[in-house]
């Protein structure tokens, strides 16, 4: 470990930080007092000063005084604490084994090309891999029915690829399964051109009393049809994983399905996940990642409703291959978070993921990194539109996650 000190010309803030196999952790920004916004602006885009490393400590001299550490952190890290810790240590970062990933919603051609010009300075700042979630927002050519508007062209994916690939950032495409298959009034695609495959069909007009609409895991044309589009992604994003999601599942085994009424709602999870595995990694030979919260059991572990499930499809973690990865969210600050062992226990690689609240995410983070397990993979920070594309390299989660984890 090593002290880190950052000063200002008067002395007057003393910052404390710590670094982890060489490179900085994060700063501590406690005792430090804002200065007048103006300055603060002009900080962010002043070279905040001199480096001097020394045998035990490193120290950041600056001489614009005292002003408001939250503009003049990303300033410091970006401009100066990275690149000096990135000249020294880029082999051995790009040879680290943790996963410093990023989800991304990339339903456009507008997001993908947003997405395509941050690449870089993504990878400047530690991130390795992007889950880039895209759904009905590709130019499917199996089933054009099914594009949503403004989709991502064959041309838009293979440049970000490349951009991705010039950058040794691995990019993984995500298409939603089973749930979330609705937002608000919204019914997406699959189930407004095929409404058999609805698992409450005629159900909660204008989607009113639902989270997301579902389909029918047992419907036998579905699978057929999602099949078609998630070749199609493997094939154009040139991939060797992908994403089917699965969270938030809460329509499932329903009344008001006649296929699924009164099935074992655990069996009928599991039969989905069993069916994607045996698409993508039996056939395909690719990996598949999916979100964990419907296989905790939210009666054993107080998630609540949302980071585990209450209705029944915890049930599904013994019945499901333990290849395949799973995405554990969190979202809140917690004590612990008893899903990360209780999958490790379970034998499958775990990555957990954070979103926007930074004190959240230093929790999720310092606890993972207590597990010293090569099934442990990394952290994962989503967005969910918390802040635009253009601004990723700003976002205080992904800037404290990726650096924990170089």
């Amino acid at each position: 470990m090593l002290p880190v000190k950052v000063r200002s010309k008067s002395n007057t803030n003393i910052i404390g930080a710590k670094t982890f196999k060489g490179s900085i952790l994060y700063l501590n920004l406690a005792h430090v007092n804002p200065y007048k916004s103006s300055q603060a602006k002009w900080a962010c885009t002043y070279n905040p000063g001199q480096l001097n490393y020394y045998a035990n400590n490193l120290t950041l001299i600056t001489d614009l005084g005292d002003f408001a550490m939250k503009n003049f952190l990303s300033c410091l890290l970006v401009t100066c604490i990275l690149p000096f810790f990135c000249a020294s240590c880029t082999a051995s970062v790009q040879k680290s084994p943790n996963w410093r990933g990023l989800h991304v919603l990339m339903t456009t051609q507008d997001k993908t090309q947003e997405l395509t010009e941050v690449v870089g300075d993504l990878a400047k700042l530690g991130v390795n891999v992007i889950i880039a979630e895209i759904n009905y927002g590709y130019e499917y050519e199996s089933h054009p029915e099914l594009r949503g508007k403004n989709p991502s062209k064959r041309e838009h994916i293979k440049r970000l690829l490349g951009e991705c690939r010039k950058h040794n950032v691995r990019l993984i495409p995500q298409f939603q399964c089973l749930g979330h298959q609705s937002w608000r009034e919204n019914v997406f695609p699959l189930l407004v051109k095929y409404p058999q495959f609805d698992e409450t069909l005629g159900q909660y007009d204008k989607n009113e009393q639902i989270y997301c609409r579902s389909w029918c895991p047992l419907h036998p044309q579905v699978n057929r049809i999602v099949f078609d589009l998630m070749d199609e992604l493997i094939f154009v994003f040139e991939a060797d994983a992908l994403h089917v999601g699965m969270d938030e599942v809460f329509l499932i085994g329903e009344d008001s399905c006649p296929r699924c009424k009164g099935q074992n709602k655990a069996k009928l999870f599991a039969k989905a996940v069993n069916d994607y595995h045996d698409r993508l990694v039996k056939k395909h030979k690719i990996e598949m990642l999916m979100w964990g919260d419907r296989l905790i059991n939210a009666g054993k572990i107080n998630y609540g409703k949302w980071e585990a499930s209450a209705n029944g499809t915890a049930g599904a973690i013994n019945m499901i291959p333990k290849d395949i990865i799973i995405c554990d969210w969190h979202y809140e600050k917690r004590d612990t978070y008893e899903s990360i062992p209780m999958f490790l226990k379970k034998g499958f690689r775990v990555w957990p993921t954070g979103w926007k609240k930074l004190e959240a995410t230093k929790a999720l983070v310092e606890y993972s990194r207590r597990f010293e397990n090569s099934r442990m993979l990394g952290h994962l920070n989503t967005t969910w539109g918390a802040v635009p594309i253009k601004d990723l390299t700003k976002f205080e989660p992904i800037l404290y996650a990726t650096i924990c984890f170089r």
